[in-house]
């Protein structure tokens, strides 16, 4: 599995599962003239996309994929991949210090980095291509967490949990979990470690406000709670091995599951509240880029219903544009879970707060 979400950066750690390749439906060939490019000329010569290393190494991934279809698309143009040891943060230093930004698109981006980058620097890293995307009103209008249409997203997780029901009933409730019957059962990750994990946390502050969030926690702790640094660590250590019957993970947990021929039963996924927390990924055009045009029709071509089934299918993650608009297998279909009701915070609702919540949850909780 490739998602972004936690190791999806060198910063963050965590090791993705590999996808297997034979997951993609869509050849590159199937992808001629799609790609709805209008910006002027033709795209042509080397367009640098940074992102996190499992976009580009796990088998499967979605960016060996994408790289081919675009340059079928567009035989003038070359797509590279960089992905910096020090993720995001190797572009908000060097736009720091002056030093020139040597990527044209960034892939892997999610609100948190956002607000970071807006409160760490003063020039702009990224550009605005609310105009530029012909396929950009396509992407479904809750998704987008950026309100200065720089970043744009192309898929999203929903963040759920994931239980053996052969162990433990489903959970309902967000009360559930503090409930006798799920003592000692749930996994959950280091919300200043892990994405997922952090996203967990954010859900809880939803449900439970600000002035709230850290007694449920605290009520977590005394129902048994384990919390580890990495999703990796959660789940394909500690929940994979059977140490515990429930982990916090992902609504597509069983597309992966079904794809591996693994036992359904220990992939049951809990929606609290009919609720889910959408973490959508996003991408962006660097704004020192000497190629916005060509820049613009590769994020265009990621919005395609073609490249967007298949980013999700190789990502396992959920398309950014409506599902029934985008070309996903029945696999997917099937087995990609989707809350009755998905919640998140918005960029504004969470600048100026998150730090605070996961400082404030670290010393109470990861450090109590």
């Amino acid at each position: 599995m490739s998602r972004k979400t936690e190791g999806r950066t060198a910063s963050n750690g965590r090791t993705r599962r590999a996808y297997l390749a034979a997951a993609g439906t869509l050849g590159a060939t199937a992808l001629a003239g799609c790609a709805g490019f209008s910006g002027g000329g033709e795209p042509s010569g080397t367009l640098t996309v940074a992102t996190y290393s499992s976009w580009v190494e796990d088998d499967g991934a979605a960016g060996p994929w994408l790289k081919d279809a675009f340059e079928a698309e567009y035989p003038d143009v070359t797509v590279e991949y960089t992905t910096p040891d020090s993720g995001l943060n190797n572009f908000i230093r060097r736009k720091q210090e002056g030093a020139p930004i040597d990527a044209d698109v960034y892939v892997g981006l999610n609100v948190d980095q956002m607000i970071r980058i807006d409160s760490e620097l003063d020039e702009a890293l990224f550009d605005d291509v609310s105009g530029d995307l012909s396929n950009g009103d396509a992407v479904k209008s809750d998704l987008r967490f950026d309100p200065d249409g720089r970043a744009v997203p192309y898929d999203t997780g929903y963040i759920a949990l994931v239980f053996d029901e052969s162990a433990v009933d489903r959970p309902t409730t967000f009360d559930d979990l503090v409930s006798p019957g799920w003592e000692d059962t749930l996994l959950a990750q280091n919300a200043q470690s892990s994405d997922p994990g952090r996203a967990f946390l954010l859900w809880t502050v939803k449900q439970y406000g600000a002035d709230g969030y850290l007694d449920y926690w605290r009520d977590l702790q005394d129902n048994g709670v384990t919390i580890l640094d990495s999703w990796d660590e959660a789940y394909n250590n500690a929940y994979s091995n059977g140490e515990r019957p429930m982990v916090v993970s992902y609504s597509t947990d069983q597309v992966y599951a079904n794809r591996y021929d693994q036992d359904m039963t220990r992939h049951q996924v809990a929606f609290l509240n009919d609720q889910g927390y959408a973490n959508p990924e996003g991408m962006a055009r660097f704004a020192d880029t000497d190629s916005p045009d060509t820049a613009a029709a590769f994020m265009d071509f990621m919005l395609t219903p073609e490249a967007q089934g298949e980013i999700a299918v190789r990502n396992v993650q959920f398309p950014a544009i409506p599902e029934e608009e985008a070309n996903l297998t029945d696999e997917f279909a099937e087995y990609a879970k989707v809350p009755a009701d998905p919640v998140t915070f918005t960029y504004d609702e969470l600048k100026g707060n998150l730090n605070g919540w996961v400082e404030d949850w670290a010393r109470a909780i990861a450090q109590g």
